[in-house]
């Protein structure tokens, strides 16, 4: 008899009320146990209190992936629900999705359904450029990798947005942007979560994710700009980053995006050895002590994206 496998789902990527196409599992002692049936309906008190109480998290078997994808594709979708509502879902859904791209054995199904939620990225903020406000005002600003990718993603798509990047453009900048750390998959994860700054032979080792991201994209159907994200991200427009030290309009104009603002988001989220910043201490911090290291018309533009949702 062959074992059946699951996937699991944020619970805040569910609203209340709305009936489900698959069933919903929960992980009690070393067992999936039936939860809720396809057909059925959650309640905003059953939701509240698995939230509160639980790990957050409902599973559902593989065999019915496909079902879950055309429930999210369904509510991206609908007019009924609101752009707020829908950042929700999105968001709750993408952190499940990074966090498979980091754990699990099938790296081509996670890269796969990462495309489709850049897709549904891209659709929410074009038309709802306000829906930027919701997708980060959801985020809960602590540095992790999963939430950092999604955060990451979101703000290089409203500063690609502002530079005028088409279409396919911007879904090559949001996979480069959910994407870029896939290579931490690699790292020894005590040093991933280590709880200060890293010594010297840790920091060397860090240093390489950029590469085994890079390897890792090529063995899929990833595109160049992505991959050029995750392997020129952490290179400066000095020339002093890393892999390969280089400098200017040498790196790739997608890789500069996501450098700015994976600095940005790092500045402004919360660590375990140093508090967030404001977004307005950061941007200065950024100008005044790192502008070397990032395009400098890219870091006006920036000013322009946080500035509108600043607004908002």
């Amino acid at each position: 008899m062959i074992e059946e496998s699951y996937f699991k789902i944020s619970v805040n990527s569910l609203l209340a009320g709305q009936a489900i196409t698959f069933n919903l599992y929960v992980y009690i002692n070393g067992k999936y146990v039936l939860y809720l049936r396809s057909g059925d309906q959650i309640s905003q008190n059953k939701l509240d209190l698995l939230t509160k109480k639980d790990t957050g998290v409902f599973y559902i078997l593989e065999s019915e992936r496909k079902a879950y994808k055309a429930f999210i594709h369904t509510e991206m979708n609908s007019d009924s629900l609101s752009s707020t509502e829908k950042a929700k879902i999105l968001r709750e859904s993408s952190l499940t999705l990074v966090e498979e791209l980091f754990e699990s054995h099938d790296v081509g199904q996670s890269l796969e359904d990462g495309k489709q939620t850049i897709e549904y990225f891209v659709e929410l903020m074009k038309n709802d450029p306000e829906s930027i406000a919701d997708l980060i005002g959801l985020s809960s600003h602590d540095f992790y990798t999963y939430n950092h990718s999604v955060d990451v993603s979101v703000y290089a798509l409203g500063l690609g947005m502002v530079l005028g990047l088409g279409q396919s453009e911007l879904q090559q900048l949001g996979q480069g942007g959910i994407f870029h750390d896939i290579g931490k998959r690699n790292v020894s994860v005590d040093i991933i979560c280590k709880n200060g700054p890293l010594n010297e032979k840790e920091w060397v080792e860090m240093q390489q994710h950029p590469v085994f991201g890079l390897k890792i994209l090529s063995e899929y159907q990833i595109g160049y700009e992505a991959k050029a994200c995750c392997f020129e991200h952490h290179e400066h427009f000095c020339g002093t980053g890393y892999p390969r030290g280089l400098k200017g309009h040498d790196i790739h104009p997608m890789a500069r995006i996501i450098a700015l603002v994976d600095c940005y988001d790092a500045l402004t989220t919360r660590r375990s050895y140093s508090p967030p910043m404001k977004p307005t201490e950061a941007l200065t911090k950024m100008k005044d002590q790192l502008g070397q290291k990032y395009d400098p018309d890219m870091l006006k533009a920036l000013y322009d994206v946080l500035d509108r949702m600043k607004k908002i």
